[in-house]
């Protein structure tokens, strides 16, 4: 793909966000009417900040029909990747930050969910399921390095032996490659990698703090060559920027030893909206329009569509070309292959129900 170079000279580079819109939950909003103000803060590049939340609970329920999954762990809130086109985004606002940049740049921890996993296992009522992390933000993004909670977790899904799904675009989860082994043997965990391209240019305006794509492939061939089950998820793809890329994923994806693949169209909701619209005319001005225009034809004409089993997989010509584009790719390059079923056969309830890792 060729990648315009027609970025202007205010373009925060190293964010995705380049505003921040109003949080729907107040009454009050941050403007801009003086460039020498004090609210200027608003919107230059400053560094990422840390908030500690106590959660009660670490396991959320998850209602949607349209996501694989009905259960979810998320350590962490806001993302640093600073993915333009992120769903997760919209969550921000519950804690009383915006969508945009604060989105990519007060991030919120939970240090105590290993020990709150731990406790919600030992409880004589729990029955074992599928767990996923992340379903909202991404469980390895940059900060775990540090903090390590990502690793806490799947020790204790190790300790209980209950299965866990994990879904990241960070090459960070080579770290825990030890714990995962051990996870793999039993059944007990599959890995989904996110890679939407195979253009650097891209990425680095469309997700400007995630590991390169190349990266993301390693991991795959690292964690498959370990007996790590792993699948690849292009998503989102965005018609008329990077949905072209959408059969190089998957064959690189396949070459490295990904089991499986998944996909889904991009969709905007909330604030969302303006977040990739204003990013779109900055990042792409030439283009801008014609992908805006792309997006709206696959959701009703809205970029905004909250409609079940419509607003992840499309509909229209464009969306349905693009769903024929990944079943032929999918044939081609994975033939029957499928991801194994995770087991919660193993799961051990201690009957002395004393938390063994605390």
């Amino acid at each position: 793909m060729c990648v315009q170079n027609d970025q202007p000279n205010d373009f925060l580079k190293g964010r995705g966000a380049q505003i921040n819109t109003h949080n729907r939950f107040l009454k009050k909003a941050y403007v801009t009417e003086h460039i020498e103000g004090l609210d200027e803060e608003m919107t230059e590049n400053s560094a990422t900040e840390y908030y500690k939340d106590n959660p009660k609970s670490i396991i959320s329920e998850v209602k949607s029909t349209d996501l694989p999954f009905s259960y979810s762990i998320n350590p962490y809130q806001g993302c640093e990747h600073g993915c333009i086109y992120c769903y997760a985004r919209n969550a921000h606002e519950y804690w009383g930050f915006s969508a945009g940049l604060d989105f990519e740049r007060k991030i919120i921890i939970k240090k105590n969910a290993a020990e709150l996993l731990a406790k919600t296992f030992a409880k004589k009522n729990y029955e074992p399921k599928v767990v996923v992390m992340s379903g909202n933000t991404d469980c390895y993004q940059p900060v775990e390095r540090k903090l390590g909670i990502t690793r806490k977790l799947l020790e204790v899904f190790l300790n209980y032996r209950n299965p866990v799904s994990i879904i990241t675009k960070n090459n960070v989860i080579l770290r825990d490659a030890d714990l995962l082994r051990e996870l793999a043997s039993m059944d007990l965990v599959s890995v989904a990698v996110s890679v939407t391209g195979v253009s650097e240019k891209l990425r680095q305006k469309l997700e400007p703090r995630t590991t390169t794509y190349a990266n993301r492939f390693r991991v795959i061939e690292t964690l498959s060559k370990q007996g790590i089950p792993c699948m690849v998820m292009a998503a989102p793809m965005i018609p008329g920027l990077n949905s072209d890329e959408l059969p190089s994923i998957l064959k690189q994806a396949a070459d490295h030893g990904a089991q499986a693949a998944g996909f889904q169209i991009v969709r905007l909701n909330g604030a969302i909206g303006p977040i990739f619209t204003d990013w779109i005319h900055k990042a792409f001005p030439m283009k801008a329009e014609k992908v805006l225009h792309q997006i709206e034809a696959c959701h009703g004409g809205t970029l905004n569509d909250s409609r079940w089993g419509k607003r992840m997989s499309g509909e229209g010509q464009i969306a349905e070309s693009l769903h024929q584009l990944f079943a032929i790719s999918v044939k081609k390059y994975f033939g029957k292959n499928r991801m194994s079923s995770l087991t919660t056969a193993h799961f051990r309830n201690y009957s002395d129900r004393q938390l063994r890792l605390f």
